[in-house]
C-alpha cells in the first residue's frame, strides 16, 4: 500500500480545518438562537435585537454549512492521483508570500481562540453557578 503524501491526501489531511470552523460556526448560530429565547418580546426596544440575533443565527447556519461541503469535498479528494508539479512556481515568491499569510492567520486564529477560550470559560462558570450546575 502506497502511502507517500499526494495533494490529494493533503487536502484530505487539511480538510479538518474547514469541518472544525463549520462545527465552531454552526455551535454559534446555535448559541445565538438560543439568546432569542431569552429575549422579552413585550419589549418594544427587543425588535431591532430580536432581528439581528435571526439574521446572524441564519447566516451562521448557511456559512456552517457551505463549510461542511468545503470539508467533505477536500476529504473526498483523498485517492486524487497526483499530477506533475513545476516546483519552480511551488517556490515562487507569490506562493510563499501566500504561505506566509496563511501562516500568519493561523497564529492569528490561534491567539483569538486562546482569548475567547479563556473568556468562553469564564462565562460557562458562571451560567453554571447561576443554576447549580
Amino acid at each position: 500500500m502506497d502511502t507517500s503524501q499526494t495533494c490529494g491526501r493533503g487536502l484530505a489531511e487539511h480538510s479538518a480545518l474547514p469541518e472544525s470552523l463549520a462545527e465552531l460556526t454552526e455551535t454559534v448560530g446555535i448559541i445565538l438562537e438560543h439568546h432569542i429565547k431569552a429575549l422579552d418580546l413585550t419589549d418594544p426596544s427587543t425588535s431591532q435585537e430580536l432581528d439581528a440575533y435571526r439574521q446572524l443565527a441564519n447566516a451562521h447556519r448557511d456559512a456552517a454549512a457551505q463549510l461542511h461541503t468545503i470539508a467533505a469535498q477536500m476529504a473526498g479528494y483523498r485517492d486524487l492521483p497526483m499530477g506533475r508539479h513545476h516546483p519552480e512556481a511551488m517556490a515562487a515568491p507569490a506562493a510563499i508570500d501566500a504561505f506566509t499569510t496563511l501562516v500568519s492567520h493561523e497564529q492569528q486564529l490561534a491567539s483569538l481562540l486562546q482569548q475567547r477560550l479563556k473568556q468562553d470559560r469564564q462565562m460557562l462558570a458562571e451560567m453554571c453557578a447561576a443554576v447549580g450546575r
